[in-house]
């Protein structure tokens, strides 16, 4: 009995390449975005896929409207597939972030498991929350093959649940917008069969902090 999951980072945005802060606000794709979409329908056309899960965002629903609309099936949209909620420094640059409030950004550059921009999400309850709703759709979808549409910060929290590496631990894995990245459930436990899958794109960000 093998779930498998394809987890797909959104496409890039304009804000991506600012390296502005969108958490939880309903950005768009910029143009490089919509081509990288249409790459990812052209790589996976092919597969067989039994279901399609998407965070709810703009930017999530635009990466998966290609690959849906050549596949003709329905996407399922899933709040809690959403980014981080940044709080305080949501719509500001790292740059901006680190200028206005030094102490806050030194919190969040040390990974503080429980620090939540005053008025956002902690890492800790962000991982939680990224966690549930992966194992939520495994555990829908037993011996499935399922799509699943979302955020680079998701995306991270996976990675390290998967392999054990703590949330204050630096990132040392990549999370390129529009990559590809296959995960398999069995009655042992997670496993990543493939990450970070780019060869489909002529180029990707990886804009993470």
């Amino acid at each position: 009995m093998t779930t498998t999951l394809c987890i797909i980072r959104h496409g890039e945005t304009a804000w991506n390449a600012e390296h502005r802060v969108q958490g939880q606000l309903d950005i768009p794709l910029n143009d490089i975005g919509l081509k990288q979409a249409q790459a990812v329908g052209r790589a996976l056309q092919g597969e067989r896929f039994d279901a399609v899960y998407s965070s709810d965002l703009t930017r999530a629903r635009q990466t998966a409207d290609p690959l849906v609309a050549r596949l003709s099936m329905t996407m399922q949209l899933d709040r809690d597939l959403r980014e981080r909620h940044y709080g305080i420094f949501e719509r500001l640059t790292y740059a901006e972030v680190k200028t206005r409030f030094p102490e806050d950004y030194a919190r969040f550059d040390a990974r503080d498991p429980e620090y939540a921009f005053r008025t956002g999400e902690s890492l800790k309850d962000f991982s939680a929350r990224s966690i549930a709703v992966i194992s939520k759709i495994a555990h829908q979808h037993e011996n499935q093959n399922v799509l699943v549409f979302t955020h680079g910060g998701v995306l991270d929290k996976l990675y390290r649940y998967i392999t054990g590496l703590p949330l204050s631990a630096p990132r040392e894995f990549g999370i390129p917008n529009a990559g590809l990245n296959r995960v398999e459930v069995t009655p042992a436990g997670w496993r990543i069969r493939a990450w970070a899958e780019v060869s489909h794109l002529e180029r990707a960000l990886d804009d993470l902090r």
